[in-house]
């Protein structure tokens, strides 16, 4: 979460003049994230969020986020429930940018990830792709394989200012990668449905010792459920000093299992969809860090964080290395 657009008082009153949450009481805007414009919101009918959608969005997509979020919430999984005007329509125009209300979860996200966090992460990821299998619209992962390498063009000059070599290195790896991607189901590879495709520690609220909530569905894509999975490997798994905490990563994947089980294929593939997972959230991150305007209200994540996880999946050579 972060904040590109500034609202003003004038401009929250007459959006807020269309839904029937009642009146304003606080407002201000949340610093964590990369993407969309959010603020915190409470009315005297509780609590919200509201999220305005920067460019990288694409308009004609936002139905696509806000009907799979519907879709969970009334599926059993705890996540943002899209909150409807008076018209019935969730989404509309603040600022020059089209906004959404959705409601408030509560609970609050790890800032230091423990053992004990992994297994309930694993299990609820596996609910959600469980959950997902009812909703029928697709939508194509934006920031799949496909779109690694114009990301890294477009990271330029940059690239080297961040780390001498940085390019050519990315670029072997890519190639690497690109080479070895699993097909999905419709190929005869693996099985593919909703994935959340960005379920770190900053999206998933914990409350009293127990998991409460996922928030933040504006990566979520149609694609192979084993590639979330190594997501999740990347973003819970390993210490501050790059190293991978085979103990995490075996609770993360043993709490996924006992929902939905891992095919034998999927398994055999996790090597290469880490790495894939470790260059996709390089790349974004080497993208931000080069291109984030000054003034933003807005948390950067160093991208050098991946290139050390991407090293240790490189030298993975099978589910053994992550704990199994």
């Amino acid at each position: 979460m972060a904040v590109y657009t500034e609202v003003s008082d004038d401009a929250l009153a007459e959006f807020l003049g269309a839904y029937a949450i009642g009146r304003m009481v606080a407002f201000r805007g949340i610093a964590e994230g990369v993407e969309n414009s959010n603020y915190a919101l409470r009315t005297t009918d509780g609590d919200f969020i509201l999220t305005l959608y920067e460019k990288r969005v694409d308009p004609a997509e936002l139905p696509w986020f806000l009907g799979l979020m519907d879709h969970l919430a009334r599926h059993g999984i705890t996540c943002p429930l899209p909150v409807a005007a008076r018209d019935g329509v969730a989404l509309r125009p603040l600022c020059g940018r089209l906004a959404a209300i959705t409601t408030f979860l509560p609970g609050v996200w790890p800032r230091r990830v423990r053992v004990e966090h992994c297994a309930p992460v694993g299990a609820a990821l596996a609910a959600l792709h469980l959950a997902g299998r009812g909703y029928a619209p697709t939508r194509v992962n934006a920031l799949g394989p496909a779109g690694w390498a114009p990301l890294l063009e477009r990271c330029g000059a940059g690239t080297e200012s961040v780390r001498p070599g940085l390019g050519a290195e990315l670029r072997a790896a890519l190639a690497a990668i690109l080479a070895a991607w699993p097909p999905g189901e419709k190929a005869g590879g693996l099985p593919v449905g909703h994935i959340h495709a960005d379920l770190f520690p900053d999206n998933v609220f914990f409350l009293d010792g127990a998991l409460s909530g996922l928030i933040d569905f504006y990566f979520a894509a149609t694609d192979l459920y084993a590639y979330d999975v190594a997501i999740c490997l990347n973003a819970w798994c390993f210490e501050t000093d790059g190293a991978l905490n085979v103990t995490k990563s075996r609770a993360l994947l043993e709490g996924y299992r006992r929902v939905r089980p891992l095919s034998d294929a999927e398994l055999a593939a996790l090597p290469v969809l880490a790495q894939g997972a470790a260059l996709r959230f390089l790349l974004t991150r080497l993208f931000d860090w080069v291109n984030t305007p000054d003034g933003a209200l807005v948390t950067r994540k160093d991208p050098m964080e991946y290139l050390r996880r991407l090293r240790f999946h490189l030298s993975a050579r099978d589910a053994a290395a992550y704990g199994l």
